[in-house]
């Protein structure tokens, strides 16, 4: 596990009379990270069902750590596709060109692409953006005068950019989980890369991802689905997600009352999501989280995706976060499903001995799909179907 005990320090001083609170804090959640049993390989039950201590384990906490999901060439790759597409980043948030003056990534696409933040800032907390889900804003700690005067947080429509990430979307057990979380027929969500660079990163201030379904009448722990988040770096306590254990499963909270009761966003009974290098957890959508902004040594990078029950999304209006709100039909499902079955195909090519996931729709429909250029040309803006509920 990666030591975080400089980073914890470092951390705590850009908070000035609060530093030694801030330093107990990050250091018992990181005691509290391990002593809930939610950790362990993926594992499944002899009629190839989701290992039932993994089922119970994620419905008590709202999340799972599997670990040693990725070996180390996917690591490999995964950073060789990160340096190619940090060098390709535009300069700045209105900048088209990267810093050798060529066009940058995302210049010809008509989706959102990079988020930006000042560093170290908070730049959706306290916001009316992703529909005001962020109540609050985190504390943004003064960053080193040498910093950038922005710094990207969040790649959008990341499978487009990264044939790696493409590939590890179709881990064939990681698929298998989805399947047994949200049903054979699942639907995909969103994909992202979340970057926190160390002494620049930005906060993500405490949410609940859903959106749509808080009031319906079969409202249940599932309903908004799920998120995997590959550490491709590790996480710890400074750079990492806190969740509220249990919290996917009381509805929409108030955040706002959280924090009052707290003191402050360092919310009481939180923990850290601390994880080494090629952990995948499994995070419940509804489950509150948050990251601070990441003031220590390490780097985070987590490969970012989500899967949904297709009764969630079938028929429903979205929430018009993650696209435009439209009602998501049989036909708009099956487009945004290519991003499933492009990658099936590329993971085929480049490991030709795993078995690969077969995806019952697919199956169903009699669809099939291969993995080259034009494949690749076809998911140019593909996000702009994202199946945001």
């Amino acid at each position: 596990m990666i030591s975080s005990s400089k980073s914890i320090e470092a951390c705590a001083s850009y908070y000035g009379s609060e530093s030694d609170s801030v330093k107990n804090y990050l250091i018992e959640g990181e005691k509290k990270s391990f002593s809930i049993n939610n950790r362990g390989p993926i594992s499944f039950e002899k009629d190839g069902s989701l290992s039932l201590s993994i089922r119970k384990a994620y419905s008590k906490y709202g999340f799972y750590i599997f670990e040693n999901v990725l070996n180390d060439e996917e690591l490999e790759d995964i950073k060789i596709d990160l340096d190619k597409i940090q060098i390709s980043f535009p300069t700045g948030p209105e900048s088209k060109v990267n810093s050798n003056g060529e066009p940058a990534l995302g210049a010809y696409n008509k989706a959102l692409n990079l988020v930006w933040s000042k560093p170290l800032g908070d730049p959706l907390g306290g916001t009316s953006l992703a529909n005001g889900r962020h109540q609050v804003k985190m504390f943004e700690p003064k960053a080193n005068e040498d910093s950038p005067n922005s710094v990207p947080l969040i790649l959008l429509g990341s499978l487009q950019f990264s044939d790696a990430c493409l590939r590890t979307y179709a881990h064939p057990r990681l698929l298998r989980v989805a399947e047994a979380i949200n049903g054979p027929d699942f639907t995909p969500f969103n994909e992202a890369l979340f970057i926190k660079e160390p002494g620049v990163g930005a906060a993500v201030s405490w949410h609940q991802d859903g959106v749509t379904h808080w009031e319906s009448e079969v409202f249940n722990e599932d309903i908004h689905g799920f998120n995997f988040m590959v550490q491709v770096y590790g996480s710890t306590a400074v750079n990492g997600v806190w969740v509220m254990p249990g919290t996917h499963k009381v509805g929409k909270i108030d955040i706002k009352k959280l924090v009052a009761e707290s003191g402050s966003e360092r919310l009481e009974g939180a923990v850290p999501i601390v994880c080494n290098p090629g952990d995948a957890v499994i995070c419940n959508r509804q489950l509150l989280h948050g990251s601070f902004p990441n003031c220590g040594y390490e780097k985070r990078v987590t490969v970012n995706f989500g899967f949904h029950k297709r009764s969630s999304v079938l028929g429903v209006k979205g929430g018009g976060v993650h696209s435009e709100a439209q009602v998501f039909d049989d036909k708009i499902i099956e487009r945004r499903s290519k991003s499933i079955g492009y990658a099936i195909e590329a993971r085929k090519a480049k490991y030709k001995d795993e078995i690969p996931y077969s995806y019952k729709p697919f199956n169903v429909l009699n669809k099939e799909y291969v993995w080259n250029d034009d494949s690749r040309n076809d998911l140019k803006d593909y996000n702009l179907e994202d199946l945001s509920i």
